[in-house]
């Protein structure tokens, strides 16, 4: 390590992304500890407020946790953490963090552990005063001359300097000529406060004059200000120093001497207290941050400044002493002592970097070696060298770090799905109220071209649908070796799943101890979650789909659920769902039609997917190229959003459920409290029916905790089949709108962002924000909408009226020619097509969709007009 380098005593990295400036370290005593031994306090703009107590065991270790004493998340920035005597009645110091609008102080006490884990320690708000005005920031003392307590004074952005009494507010007052917030101290030996101005000048201003002068309750004119009762306020003396400062410090060591340290852009400043400079030193480099302290000298003032070059340069007076390089640019200097060493420099960065250090050397406890007199074998040496080299080359093969191809990989995994259903099925504590619930056998190979070291494979597969076994912890593969895994998927749980795919992953390392993962889906049978049954011609819910080609017969596209006796005629097929209603499917005689048709919108989604897939599969056997299927009809977003508030609704109940379980849970540890007090009492007092308040509660618990429990499953329930529902719209936008691969892939990012549904990170939410994004992007009408910004923090809505509001809204600029698209280019192009924002659509378009004339929309926004009575 260099000589000249800041020795690094104990660091460590704040949070992760977190912004800190000039008031967010102070140092001090802040738990009254007695000892004489500072703690670091921390504030961040995330609103985080950190205590440590650094005392590494060797300078340089690693932090330890007990180092961080406390840590606790605030719901407002932290502008800036002062310790002092801040509450009445006691001389002990207390914590003031300041915040935009609102002013905390609190007292940091610590419990002594009883075991190993040490100290507790938490904070206490003693009080807090509610800002009228955005504060920029804070100084306090003995204002007036008061003994044995701190004031606060804070100065808002608008320049009025609000003065705290401890737990009162006293007055507040505007500074004459304000513009912009500088730096603000106070002298005790003055009584006075000095800031710099915008006018790049340093002002002073007595506490006298301030107590005196016109009240601040509103900013007055001068004109009103000579007519009003009272003092005008008034400047007890000014310099001008022709820059603006960074940072102002008073500081008294000794009873004669009181200095005025001002540190500006380009120069250092020291005044004497009425204003007049002591000395200056013109900096030949951008300060960042500067701090004044004792001297050894008799007469002079360390201090020490550190700048943007990462230098932190040690001056008495105006004489550079020292200067040591730092691993980054501190916001903040303090000088601290601690128990095993004094005059710790403690900085803070603007990321987070805090550091401990100290200045000097250590000196270099190397010491060369004794030569060794043996004779050199140089056959020997130049064998093991080339041994070294050989297994150098191996560890440095390039193909053992980049990714490799899938036809190159070291190991490969397959899935092989059986055609045909387990004859005795495999199904484990299936919740299925069906008479038989099937599985289907699942093959899977691993085969590696390498050694392959502690392989496991994973398989996956979303609820409500379940493996008999989903991890397997296989033995080392060797080179060009496989592996064979069976297992069986099944339907788990009572409700029909919105996915029939899985995926294998196996993770292991080559011999270069490098990590891989490989993966490969596969697709689950239909037959699996229903059976073939009798067609049923009413239903609630009716989609019809359209194609270019004549209607294919169902023996021939669906030969697993179609009688082979029926032969073509077969024009009509049910499908029984196991946990769900029945759907149908028609094929038109006369039309190239299709519907699809249930009592249940969701279980329309599978039997949807699995007929375009089978008549996209038919055709391309077939060599045709031109197949295309397509949707006119109305998209059934009255019954989505009937779906979408049933699940919103169970979500309210999860939080009442909640709610009164917290409850019930506080009421019946407040009565054991109390028997146990009774019981250990050697002259116990009557029970007064504790007991059977006791009992009563427990009986509330648990019947709250199984409701909490069946609303949980049902809520999971009630997503999956909004899941399925989405997953339905999602493709009938897409053939109503012919929308490309991307688009269809932004429009399933944007309906469906979420695998699985939380309390803390809801589906309702998650979609609202994701589709008010498009609508104001690639989906605007004009630049204002573009301009609004959104909010960034997801919470869970009252109501899913705007969320239903924004749907419709986006399915109607889709209708009128609106693209989706995450390119703003596009977006911009797309906004000059028409002064609206989203082109019309040609009337050649019109007529080709078939859309039913005086509507402008294909989708239905009230009730149950997707419910089409006529034939295909």
């Amino acid at each position: 390590m260099s000589l000249f380098k800041a020795r690094d005593w104990w660091s460590t990295v704040l949070g992760e992304k977190e912004e800190f400036d000039q008031g967010c370290l102070c140092v001090a005593d802040v738990d009254n500890s007695g000892s004489g031994q500072d703690k670091v306090v921390v504030g961040s703009y995330k609103g985080c407020l950190r205590i440590f107590n650094p005392h590494p065991v060797k300078p340089g270790d690693e932090v330890q946790p007990e180092d961080l004493l406390l840590e606790v998340q605030l719901r407002e920035p932290i502008l800036q953490v002062e310790v002092g005597k801040f509450v009445s009645g006691t001389e002990g110091l207390h914590l003031a963090v300041l915040h935009c609008r609102k002013l905390c102080v609190y007292t940091v006490s610590g419990t002594q552990g009883n075991v190993e884990h040490g100290n507790q320690y938490q904070i206490k708000l003693m009080y807090e005063h509610n800002l009228q005005r955005t504060a920029c920031n804070m100084t306090y003392g003995p204002f007036g001359g008061v003994k044995g307590r701190d004031l606060i004074c804070i100065q808002s952005m608008d320049g009025m300097l609000m003065l705290f009494e401890q737990e009162s507010y006293a007055f507040g007052r505007f500074l004459p000529g304000f513009l912009l917030p500088g730096p603000l101290a106070y002298s005790s030996r003055t009584d006075s406060f000095i800031t710099v101005s915008s006018c790049q000048q340093v002002e002073s201003y007595k506490y006298q004059v301030l107590a005196f002068a016109t009240d601040a309750d509103e900013r007055q004119d001068t004109e009103q200000q000579k007519l009003s009762s009272g003092k005008r306020l008034a400047v007890d003396w000014v310099l001008n120093i022709g820059e603006q400062a960074l940072d102002i410090c008073v500081v008294s060591f000794n009873q004669g001497v009181s200095s005025v340290f001002v540190l500006g852009e380009r120069n250092f400043f020291c005044l004497k207290d009425n204003g007049q400079i002591r000395f200056m030193k013109k900096l030949d480099y951008s300060p960042s941050c500067f701090i004044p302290y004792c001297s050894v000298q008799e007469g002079t003032i360390n201090t020490l400044i550190a700048n943007h070059s990462k230098m932190l340069n040690v001056y008495q007076d105006v004489t550079l002493k020292w200067a040591a390089q730092l691993p980054c640019i501190p916001v903040a200097v303090k000088v601290a002592n601690f128990k095993d060493l004094k005059g710790v420099i403690v900085t803070l960065s603007d990321d987070g970097h805090l550091q401990c250090s100290y200045l000097g050397t250590d000196p270099s406890i190397f010491q060369a070696p004794k030569v060794d007199s043996r004779e050199i074998n140089y056959e020997e040496m130049n064998a093991e060298m080339k041994e070294l080299q050989k297994i150098i080359r191996e560890a440095t093969k390039t193909q053992g770090i980049l990714p490799e191809s899938e036809k190159q990989r070291d190991v490969t995994v397959t899935a092989e799905v059986s055609p045909d259903l387990d004859e005795e099925s495999q199904a484990i504590d299936s919740e299925v109220k069906a008479e038989a619930v099937p599985s289907v056998t699942v093959k899977i190979t691993i085969q590696s071209r390498v050694t392959a070291q502690k392989p496991n494979l994973a398989v996956c597969v979303q609820a409500p649908l379940a493996v008999t076994c989903d991890q397997f912890v296989l033995d080392d593969l060797e080179p060009d070796s496989s592996e064979t895994v069976v297992l069986s998927v099944f339907l788990k749980e009572n409700c029909s799943p919105s996915e029939l795919e899985g995926t294998c992953i196996v993770s292991y390392n080559i011999p270069t101890g490098i990590p891989r993962v490989s993966q490969c889906n596969f697709s689950l049978p239909l037959k699996l979650v229903c059976f073939p049954a009798q067609p049923s011609k009413a239903a609630n819910h009716k989609l019809t789909i359209d194609t270019n080609k004549p209607p294919i017969s169902f023996v021939t596209i669906f030969p697993d659920f179609v009688d082979p006796s029926e032969g073509d005629q077969a024009n009509a097929l049910g499908f029984q769902f196991l946990a769900g209603s029945k759907t149908t499917l028609l094929a038109s005689k006369t039309s190239q039609r299709y519907r699809i048709q249930s009592d249940q919108l969701e279980d329309l989604w599978l039997v949807t997917k699995e007929l375009i897939h089978r008549l996209e599969e038919h055709f391309k056997k077939q060599n045709c190229k031109d197949f295309a299927c397509t949707f006119s009809g109305s998209i059934p977003l009255q019954e989505y959003f009937e779906l979408i508030d049933r699940h919103f609704e169970l979500r309210l109940n999860a939080e009442k459920y909640q709610e009164l379980l917290s409850e019930r849970a506080v009421q019946f540890r407040a009565i054991e409290r109390r028997l146990l007090t009774r019981f250990k009492d050697k002259t116990p007092a009557p029970l007064q029916h504790l007991d059977t308040l006791l009992e009563g509660t427990f009986r509330e618990v648990i019947a709250l905790a199984d409701a909490a429990e069946e609303n949980q499953a049902n809520m999971f329930q009630a997503f999956v089949k909004l899941k399925s529902a989405t997953h339905l719209v999602i493709m009938l936008i897409s053939l109503w709108q012919k929308l490309s691969t991307d688009q269809t892939a932004i429009l399933e990012a944007t309906l469906l962002p979420l695998a699985e549904d939380t309390q803390e990170l809801g589906w309702e939410e998650t979609v609202d924000a994701a589709v008010s994004y498009l609508l104001r992007t690639c989906l605007s009408k004009s630049s204002k909408e573009q301009a609004l910004t959104l909010s960034s923090q997801l919470s869970m809505p009252k109501d899913t009226s705007r969320l239903k509001k924004n749907i419709t809204l986006f399915c109607d600029r889709l209708a009128k020619g609106g693209r989706l698209s995450l390119s703003t280019d596009l977006a911009t192009q797309q906004a000059a097509v028409m002064p609206g924002g989203c082109a019309t659509i040609p009337e050649s378009d019109l007529e080709e969709r078939t859309v039913i004339p005086g509507s402008t929309a294909m989708f239905a926004s009230h009730g149950h007009t997707a419910k089409q009575k006529s034939k295909p």
